[in-house]
């Protein structure tokens, strides 16, 4: 029973703002896991949906992180930086993105 191909819309592009490059993300890509940052009012399905269109491959599951902005101080003033969300999405055993080519 296949599945019929996701139509690829303008806020797919917007869900997946662009893609986390930091040690512990490319440590979890070799377990088959991709990390983006994404919309504080983004959902699991709409970014597995992204993914599974843009990408062409199959997700296994999506978690979510709200980070929460660090309070900075900059000479007299403090100022808050914003709060974002990422999403780590597992991938299916023999799927794979290469996030270092671009889309």
């Amino acid at each position: 029973m296949n599945k019929p191909e996701i139509k690829v819309t303008e806020k797919m592009y917007e869900v997946l703002r662009n893609p986390i490059f930091t040690e512990k993300a490319m440590k979890a890509s070799e377990n088959g896991q991709v990390t983006f940052r994404v919309p504080l009012t983004a959902t699991k399905t709409e970014v597995k949906a992204a993914v599974e269109a843009l990408f062409g491959v199959k997700v296994k599951s999506v978690n979510t992180i709200r980070v929460g902005g660090k309070k900075k101080r900059f000479r007299n003033t403090i100022g808050v930086r914003s709060d974002y969300k990422k999403a780590v999405v597992t991938l299916v055993e023999g799927n794979n993105i290469d996030l270092t080519t671009g889309v």
